[in-house]
């Protein structure tokens, strides 16, 4: 009961603060209807409660088997069998992340359906699927982190010259969303379940992050492709709902219920499933530990329900409508001031980053402190949302003058500054775009796209995630550089060598 408490308080901490805002901007720069308002009261107890119970779910559910699947795996000591395992588990773990869910309606929506969320999910599954499986024989053969993520990087550069500014922003935002509450603790403990059983710690203690920015690329390439040989380019975007929101209170929740049910349904049955036959022939575990696990499993699906009906039916409408009427305004300041802020107050309020930070804090025994890492991704999130405005107040801007440079100097960087850090920095990108990012900012972002003169809610509302997933690598790889400098005499060699 006292982890369902502090899962609570940490929920608490994510979304009172958006609610905050919303609440002096309502009051301020832009007045919501009552209806809007109360619904997003109503979505957010929705969220509070839904993302408590989901976590708490992932902690007694997701993680675990992560963990022994990893083991499992390892112990096999068969390639073949850890490709195939990371096709299946990267496949299936992807499918159920609710960040990929709502960023596919949203493409889905804004296209008007000419690109289905079904797609969307399926295609950047596959290519997470296909990373994982890479990423996991990465661990098994110690290759260097930062020769695969220039190898990846350098596949989507070439892949990049051929896809439409559509895709392009949407596959970056892809890779961004699809790391999220559900995907980063399982291919956490996937990676410290396969990394642990090395014989050299250093190595293992190394490896053990890496494999979620390694994951989050096949998001990226798999966009790109569909977008390449569906020659689908010309493809206009809108958000209607924006000027067309619903004055029902209870209506959107009832509509969006049992739709939102039976997708959750469908993406957590083949987690369940893999976990029964493992159990069945490789885990042999008591019946209380899968009891326990199961139970997890019933909380992350609870959760999860809850959390995207809270999210579909009363947070996103108030993210667009509010960046709508602030973008309306005179003083276009205000717009970028506010997405800063906003960039500020999620990053700290991320579940993900939490498990990140803490996962940091146990490998480095402690000497990476959290609060230390905390305030470097929130500065980092804070300009990539405000860089993200100014993009689609300035025409001339286009997402890739960001991209490129950004990360050209992130895999620069990453010959020099301390391994560890390397791929703490290239995991917490795609840590940092979670549930609320995907949700409000996405929304405010592309209501601010709508309202603005010139500006494409198709290729200036999306991106915004991927950004959001590029200026924390830059911003962890300074701090590895500020930690090897401190410790010259050998504090962070023994970490970070």
């Amino acid at each position: 009961m006292d982890v369902l408490r502090s899962k609570v308080t940490e929920v608490l901490y994510a979304v009172l603060p958006i609610t905050g805002i919303v609440l002096l901007l309502h009051l301020t720069l832009s007045p919501l209807d009552s209806s809007l308002l109360i619904r997003f009261f109503i979505g957010d107890l929705f969220i509070i409660v839904g993302l408590a119970i989901f976590l708490f779910g992932v902690d007694i559910g997701i993680t675990p088997i992560g963990q022994e699947m990893g083991k499992g795996i390892a112990k096999t000591n068969k390639v073949w069998m850890v490709v195939v395992a990371g096709l299946i588990l990267g496949f299936f773990i992807s499918i159920a992340e609710p960040d990929l869910h709502i960023l596919a309606g949203q493409i889905e929506a804004v296209t008007s359906g000419m690109v289905s969320k079904l797609n969307i999910v399926v295609i950047v599954s596959i290519g997470i699927a296909a990373l994982v499986s890479l990423g996991l024989v990465r661990i098994v053969f110690n290759v260097p982190l930062y020769k695969i993520l220039f190898g990846l990087y350098f596949i989507i550069l070439i892949l990049a010259l051929f896809t439409s500014p559509e895709f392009l922003a949407i596959s970056f935002d892809a890779s961004g969303a699809t790391t999220g509450a559900l995907t980063v603790p399982f291919i956490l403990a996937l990676a410290l379940g396969v990394s642990v059983l090395k014989r050299d710690s250093k190595a293992s203690e190394k490896d053990s992050f890496g494999l979620v920015a390694i994951a989050s690329t096949g998001a990226i390439i798999a966009v790109m492709v569909m977008n390449i040989f569906s020659g689908a380019d010309e493809i206009s975007g809108s958000l209607s709902q924006v000027k067309t929101a619903s004055n029902s209170i209870i209506g959107p929740f009832l509509q969006k219920a049992p739709i939102i049910t039976g997708e959750v349904l469908l993406a957590l049955l083949p987690i369940l499933i893999l976990f029964l036959v493992f159990q069945k022939f490789s885990f042999k575990m008591t019946k209380k530990t899968v009891r326990k696990i199961l139970m997890g499993l019933l909380f992350t699906f609870v959760g999860l329900v809850l959390f995207l009906v809270g999210v579909n039916a009363g947070f996103m409408d108030v993210g667009s409508a509010v960046g709508y009427k602030i973008a309306s305004l005179d003083h276009k300041a205000y717009v970028v001031i506010v997405a800063f802020v906003l960039g500020l107050v999620t990053i700290l309020a991320e579940p993900a980053v939490h498990v990140l930070t803490h996962q940091i804090e146990d490998v480095t025994s402690g000497y990476v402190k959290r609060t230390v890492v905390m305030a470097t991704l929130a500065l980092g999130v804070g300009l990539a949302i405000a860089l993200s405005m100014l993009r689609i107040l300035i025409p001339e801007l286009q997402l890739w003058h960001y991209l490129l440079p950004g990360y050209a100097i992130s895999l620069a960087m990453s010959y020099f500054a301390p391994k560890l850090f390397v791929g703490i920095a290239f995991d917490s990108g795609g840590v940092a775009s979670g549930p609320m990012t995907a949700t409000f900012i996405l929304a405010f972002v592309q209501g601010a796209a709508e309202a603005i003169e010139g500006a494409n809610v198709l290729v200036d509302g999306f991106g915004m995630i991927a950004m959001v997933a590029m200026t924390p690598i830059i911003a962890l790889q300074i701090l590895g550089f500020v930690f090897k400098l401190k410790s010259k005499k050998g504090g962070l060699e023994k970490h970070a060598g």
